[in-house]
């Protein structure tokens, strides 16, 4: 077969959800997602707040939740000493909303034919690094119809792994080698965020940025001392390809 060499590269993809592969919308905007940080908020502390107070782009759901907090006069090692409490009412809220989970966000274009494409080949293994919390990640993947196409069993890094969002592709790293067994030779994250550039680069993957969340290009390749590659979005399925030398 004439494509066989290039199937034995084994290549290992995790992108980010809100902004890369999915996107806000509406007045309901990414509705749940935000109920649930305001529902631990108020069952852990009493506050009757929401996370629009803070900008919170690119961050993990942890540390939302902290300097959230932190806004609302609560010191930061109160409210880090209770973030396994707080996360957990995030999740029971999702789990409780979860036909809802959809409302307010669509699949950005271009994304399911593209995931679609990936899943199909036997040497790609697809996953998430996200800053949601891996139980809730999963939840909206299913709600919008692409969990599907990610590798079967399930891989990624989440905020309920790290605060620190750059951990989170070294961590997705070590599930999937543990898990597909047998070197990578290429591993690449998809974000729209510069700090999901930041993290590709520290976990030592290629960076490809996509300016489909709320930043341009001129930011995303500013945040990459790497070389990390900027896309207009993700619609283009065999360039993305060309780019992994697929």
């Amino acid at each position: 077969m004439e494509h066989g060499k290039k199937e034995t590269k084994r290549v290992l993809i995790t992108f980010d959800i809100d902004g890369t592969l999915i996107r806000s919308t509406g007045p309901t905007s990414n509705h749940l997602h935000r109920q649930a940080f305001s529902h631990a908020l108020l069952q852990v502390f009493g506050i009757d707040g929401t996370i629009d107070v803070i900008q919170h782009h690119g961050s993990t759901d942890p540390a939302i939740l902290v300097n959230t907090l932190i806004h609302y006069g609560i010191p930061s090692k109160v409210a880090t000493e209770k973030l396994s409490d707080l996360k957990s009412k995030m999740i029971e809220f999702a789990k409780g909303h979860a036909k809802d989970i959809g409302e307010g966000l669509e699949v950005l274009p271009g994304v399911e034919s593209l995931l679609q494409t990936l899943s199909s080949r036997d040497a790609i293994v697809i996953g998430l690094v996200t800053g949601n919390l891996e139980e809730n990640a999963w939840m909206k993947m299913e709600g919008l119809g692409i969990e599907k196409y990610f590798s079967v069993p399930h891989i990624g890094g989440f905020g309920s792994d790290h605060i620190d969002r750059g951990h989170l592709v070294k961590i997705a790293a070590e599930r999937a080698e543990k898990l597909f067994p047998g070197k990578f030779d290429l591993r690449v994250h998809v974000g729209d965020a510069p700090n999901d550039i930041r993290a590709a680069e520290f976990g030592g993957a290629l960076a490809i940025g996509v300016c489909t969340g709320i930043f341009g290009k001129e930011e995303l390749d500013q945040a990459s001392t790497e070389g990390a590659v900027v896309l207009k979005n993700l619609s283009d399925c065999e360039s993305f390809l060309n780019l992994l030398g697929l």
